[in-house]
């Protein structure tokens, strides 16, 4: 009799971690509790516009066709996935773009635009984040971090990678040019982190980006996760839908089961939680009798990562100059920054990640219009910040801000919309805090220091996600499932 091992949360981290153990002969079920999968990659349809919940960046593709290969099938027959040739356009509050790609020649062009004297500097930094690549991805990523030991003997070789360093500080070693200093520095936002105090190790992402590219899933990210159900499907794995977890019932150092929709129970062997670890051991974890004293004081010491406005709109008009993906940067940027992750207020001189799957995707627009959304770093609800009030205020200052820089007009040609604010993510996506990204991608939080992949107080209790080992973003949640791997 197989041993039955129930998966929380339907997130990737949680689809990867559902067939891998189903592909190692467990009897999994997974529980989600919306109608839809995906967790933070749901889709919304509204006014025939298809828009993208999360996630629309997709790097290291190889991670998904594991999960296909796994049952010897190829990704191929169930989802299109196509390589970007332009990977972002950053746009300054002055005018000036810089297009980011893989091209070496191209992107010679472009440094030396800002600063020929940088360029060196950005080779040698390139040459620099493939160490720490070869390092910090290549062989730690699917290794777990529960032992202290295994971390310790880690110690060295993080610090000849300079990892004691911010990934500001490090690519301003390299890089003069504050313009440039913002592109190059720019990666930890999309895990969570602020680049003035997450570890240069991830400046890993970097070199991922230039390795495998940046893909895009034809039908928007929402079609890798309708494939990935459909092979779940194929594969006899149990999926429960619009079945909340209401609680995780525990018996000294073993989870038996989880109650769902505060009626039903379920019993299990193992259980996989991609939900929040934070919120899991605060909210669905009622009895807390095991937490010893350093782990009560690990939950208290943690940072949360930054909150988001995710606005969702529809043009009439059609923008076909604007990229696929567009970074803006405001005016000030280690300021604003401090003012979301630590300060916890709101600012007028905002930056915004804008993604417009239309430019690659017409389906997900009807003829002639543009999807979009716009995501901006905010503090998160920590701050005490009432969305409730604050929200249609800010959405009117991003769509202000936008029809004065890449999307003018904007504000007359919008045809719907709708937004989700760090309250979304805290009621409905169970973040603590209502994080984007779980918490944030700090040395003191990285590895051994995040939430283990194996819980340390109960045994058959374990993790994937954002806010476990490795981290954040697509591939760090797919190595996530990779560890369990080398736990199971």
């Amino acid at each position: 009799m197989a041993k039955k091992i129930i998966v929380i949360g339907s997130g990737f981290g949680g689809l990867a971690a559902a067939l891998r153990m189903r592909a190692k002969g467990f009897d999994v079920t997974l529980v989600e509790k919306h109608k839809d999968l995906g967790g933070r990659a749901r889709v919304f349809k509204k006014d025939k516009f298809t828009y993208d919940g999360g996630p629309t960046v997709i790097t290291a593709p190889y991670l998904f066709d594991e999960l296909f290969s796994l049952f010897n099938k190829k990704i191929s027959d169930y989802v299109k996935i196509v390589p970007l040739d332009l990977w972002y356009r950053f746009v300054f509050n002055d005018g000036e773009n810089f297009d980011y790609n893989g091209d070496d020649k191209a992107m010679e062009e472009q440094v030396k635009k800002f600063s020929s004297k940088d360029y060196e500097g950005y080779k040698k930094l390139v040459n620099f984040t493939e160490k720490i690549f070869d390092k910090g991805f290549t062989d730690l990523s699917d290794r777990p971090f529960n032992n202290l030991i295994f971390m310790l003997k880690q110690v060295p070789a993080l610090l000849k990678l300079k990892s004691y360093k911010s990934v500001y500080s490090l690519v301003s070693n390299y890089i003069s040019n504050e313009k440039l200093r913002r592109v190059f520095s720019m990666h930890p936002l999309l895990v969570g982190g602020n680049p003035f105090s997450t570890t240069s190790i991830y400046t890993l992402i970097l070199f991922l980006e230039k390795k495998w590219g940046i893909h895009y899933s034809m039908g928007g990210t929402g079609s890798v996760v309708n494939a990935l159900e459909k092979l779940m499907k194929e594969e006899n794995i149990k999926i429960i839908k619009n079945a909340e977890v209401t609680e995780i019932l525990t018996k000294n150092k073993v989870v038996k089961s989880i109650e769902i929709n505060k009626s039903e129970v379920i019993d299990c062997d193992y259980i996989i939680c991609n939900s929040d670890p934070p919120n899991v051991y605060k909210n669905l974890i009622k009895s807390k009798n095991n937490y010893n004293f350093l782990f009560k004081q690990k939950m208290k010491r943690m940072d949360y990562s930054m909150g988001l406005f995710v606005y969702y709109f529809g043009s009439k008009k059609k923008y076909n100059n604007v990229a696929h993906h567009t970074i803006y940067f405001g005016e000030s940027y280690e300021k604003h920054l401090n003012k979301i992750f630590e300060k916890k207020v709101l600012s007028e001189d905002i930056s915004y990640y804008l993604h417009r799957p239309s430019a690659t995707d017409p389906k997900m627009a009807p003829d002639g219009q543009d999807a979009f959304y716009v995501l901006v770093p905010v503090p998160n609800n920590l701050s005490k910040i009432n969305w409730k009030n604050e929200g249609d205020k800010f959405k009117n200052l991003v769509l202000d801000k936008m029809d004065k820089s890449v999307l003018p007009g904007i504000k007359e040609n919008v045809v719907s919309d709708f937004y989700l604010t760090p309250d979304y993510f805290e009621k409905d996506l169970a973040t603590l805090h209502g994080s984007g990204f779980s918490i944030q991608p700090k040395f003191s939080q990285s590895a051994y220091f995040r939430f283990h992949n194996q819980s340390e107080i109960f045994e058959n209790l374990y993790f994937v996600g954002a806010g476990t080992h490795p981290g954040a973003g697509m591939p760090g949640v797919l190595s996530s499932a990779k560890v369990l791997d080398r736990l199971f």
